[in-house]
């Protein structure tokens, strides 16, 4: 009896793999991460200059308090784009619109 319940034990990573994925959560999760690593990426100085962040249409909205921090965040555009993506693990914006 003890071989079955040891065939039938599953890891907990691989039971919310399958949950996420017939749910189809994978990109509100990549969403989510992406969301949560503005501040690690980008650091504590730039994230508290940054009002808010919001996604809608595979764009990341950025609202800002600094026309100085904007202007580096433009320059900077592709890389931060590439960056939170990866953080996201998989490719949840195509681009970055600052205001």
């Amino acid at each position: 009896m003890l071989d079955m319940e040891k065939k039938d034990i599953q890891k907990i990573d691989s039971l919310l793999d399958q949950y996420v994925k017939a749910n189809r959560l994978e990109r509100g999760l990549a969403e989510y991460r992406l969301m949560k690593s503005w501040e690690s990426l980008l650091g504590i100085g730039i994230a508290r200059k940054t009002k808010g962040l919001q996604i809608r249409n595979r764009k990341l909205f950025v609202t800002l308090h600094s026309s100085v921090v904007r202007n580096e965040l433009s320059m900077m555009k592709d890389t931060l784009i590439k960056r939170l993506n990866e953080a996201a693990g998989m490719k949840v914006i195509d681009d970055i619109i600052l205001k």
